[in-house]
């Protein structure tokens, strides 16, 4: 029988927690897979481990292991795939096969673009949008928000759109937003690339109204991305396309 396992990050926050387990909860009523169970990585329960068990004492044979990840990083390439390794070889008799967390996806620049909107503040020709991410030191994070970035110009006739990152990763946010400064542009939308709201995003907004007291610019905080019902549709698609995934693509 088969079974899904999703695996959210997990926070020291109840709220953040509730909130990705209300969102994954959503997420199962569009699978048809009869099993489905909700575990966290890190800092909440269940664990990876208590949640694969579950899956197993409901008869799972097959388990389809999805990140509720933003992007790929170390916990997606590393943590989460030396966890399920060690199950798999606890459980020799369940087949495991591990999804891709959301990525580079169009429907995630939708909700990008929709953050920027609910400002109801006008994008001119000289206004620049910084996307925050969380940061690693993994390259791929990088790579994937620049390419996320991309996608996001090119869809919305947009100017400019950068990058920077909160922690391990360069440019770091409070240095790009000094730059800017001293910049030509009159408006900065700062965009949080975080699922849910924390410590991250506190510091976001403490420094964000530092510099609209020092400077003559206008820089505009936009809401986090939260779990969009769009990120709904691509967890879902995370989950079909692993049915469909080539056997010799199923080793992690």
């Amino acid at each position: 029988m088969e079974a899904v396992l999703y695996i959210c990050h997990g926070s020291r926050m109840k709220k953040a927690c509730e909130q990705a387990f209300a969102f994954v909860e959503t997420c199962m009523e569009k699978v048809s897979i009869p099993i489905q169970e909700v575990s966290f990585l890190e800092l909440a329960e269940p664990s990876i481990e208590q949640g694969f068990r579950r899956c197993v004492e409901r008869g799972a044979t097959k388990i389809y292991a999805v990140p509720v990840l933003l992007l790929t990083a170390v916990h997606a390439k590393e943590d989460i795939p030396k966890i399920l390794s060690t199950l798999r070889k606890q459980y020799p008799g369940v087949d495991v096969v591990y999804g891709r967390p959301f990525g580079v996806h169009e429907s995630i620049t939708e909700i990008l673009y929709e953050r920027i909107m609910e400002t109801n503040v006008s994008i001119d020709e000289d206004s620049l949008v910084l996307l925050v991410g969380r940061g690693s030191s993994d390259p791929d994070v990088k790579r994937d928000l620049e390419g996320l970035a991309g996608l996001l110009e090119k869809r919305y006739g947009l100017k400019r759109v950068n990058v920077c990152f909160l922690t391990a990763a360069e440019p770091i946010f409070e240095d790009v937003l000094e730059k800017v400064l001293s910049s030509d542009y009159s408006k900065v939308f700062i965009v949080p690339y975080l699922l849910f709201t924390g410590l991250l995003m506190k510091r976001i907004e403490k420094a964000v109204r530092d510099v609209n007291k020092r400077s003559n610019q206008q820089f505009i905080l936009t809401h986090y991305l939260e779990y969009h019902p769009h990120l709904k549709n691509v967890l879902v698609e995370r989950v079909e396309e692993l049915s469909y995934l080539p056997v010799e693509e199923r080793n992690f």
